[in-house]
C-alpha cells in the first residue's frame, strides 16, 4: 500500500488573500513504512515573505528568487504523489493552499477524500492533547531537536513516525497470538468420563495406617451407615 506523507511551508494563512506556498515535502511510504523515495522542492512565491511567516521557516524572499515557480514544479510534483492518499497533519490546511495553486496552473484539485489527516487521528486518540506535531513528538519520543525552524521535508519525516505511531506502531496488527505458534485445542467439557484415570495411583499408605483402617470399619459393625451408599 502505498501513501505519501505530505508537508508544505506558505508565506501566511489565507491562500484568498495571496499567501502562496514557498516549499513543498513529500516522502513515500509503502505498508506505513519509508522508502526512501523523497520529492522536495523550494518555490518562488512571486511575492514578499512576510516577517511573521519569515520567523516560521526562515525562507527569505532573496533565498526564494531563484527558485522555480509552481507551475515549473506542478507536473513534477502531481507525478510523485500520483494517486495515493496523503498523509497531512491538518489537512485542509495544505490541501487548500495545494488546489489554490493547481488552480492557477489550470490543474484538478485534490479532492479532501485523499487526505489521511493526523491531526485528526490523533484528536480521537489524545482528546485531551495537546495535538501539535511538536507535542506529538514528545509523546511518542519521537527526536525532533533538529526542528528549530518549521521545515517541509523535516516535519515530514517526523510526521511518518508518529503516523506510525497513531495507527498503533510498528507491528499495528499484533495481537496476543503468534502466527507461528501451535493451535491451542479447545478445552472441552469436564465430565466425570473425561477425569477418569487410565492408571490408578499409587497406594501411598503403609502397612500400619492400612490396619488400623481395617479395625475402624470392623468396629463399626453391618449397620454402619456409610454401608448403605
Amino acid at each position: 500500500m502505498r501513501e505519501i506523507v505530505l508537508d508544505t511551508e506558505t508565506t501566511g494563512f489565507d491562500p484568498v488573500n495571496g499567501d502562496r506556498i514557498v516549499e513543498i515535502g513529500c516522502i513515500e511510504l509503502e505498508n506505513h513504512l519509508a522508502t526512501g523515495q523523497i520529492h522536495h522542492v523550494y518555490i518562488n512565491p512571486e511575492r514578499d515573505m512576510p516577517e511573521a511567516a519569515f520567523r516560521v521557516h526562515g525562507l527569505s524572499e532573496e533565498m526564494l528568487r531563484d527558485k522555480p515557480v509552481f507551475a515549473e514544479i506542478a507536473n513534477a510534483f502531481l507525478e510523485f504523489i500520483a494517486d495515493s492518499p496523503l498523509v497531512i497533519h491538518n489537512a485542509s490546511f495544505d490541501i487548500g493552499f495545494l488546489n489554490a495553486e493547481l488552480e492557477r496552473t489550470g490543474n484538478p484539485p485534490i479532492p479532501m477524500s485523499r487526505a489521511i489527516d493526523t491531526l485528526d487521528m490523533a484528536r480521537k486518540k489524545h482528546p485531551f492533547g495537546p495535538n501539535s506535531l511538536d507535542a506529538l513528538c514528545r509523546r511518542y519520543g519521537i527526536d525532533n531537536s533538529a526542528r528549530q525552524l518549521h521545515g517541509a521535508l523535516l516535519d515530514c519525516e517526523l510526521l511518518a513516525e508518529v503516523y506510525l505511531e497513531l495507527i498503533g506502531g510498528r507491528q499495528p496488527g499484533l495481537t496476543l497470538e503468534h502466527n507461528n505458534s501451535p493451535a491451542v485445542p479447545k478445552q472441552t467439557k469436564r465430565t466425570r468420563k473425561n477425569l477418569k484415570r487410565t492408571t490408578p495411583l499409587p497406594i501411598r499408605l503403609d502397612k500400619n495406617e492400612i490396619e488400623a483402617h481395617q479395625k475402624l470399619v470392623t468396629s463399626l459393625g453391618e449397620n454402619a451407615l456409610w454401608k448403605s451408599c
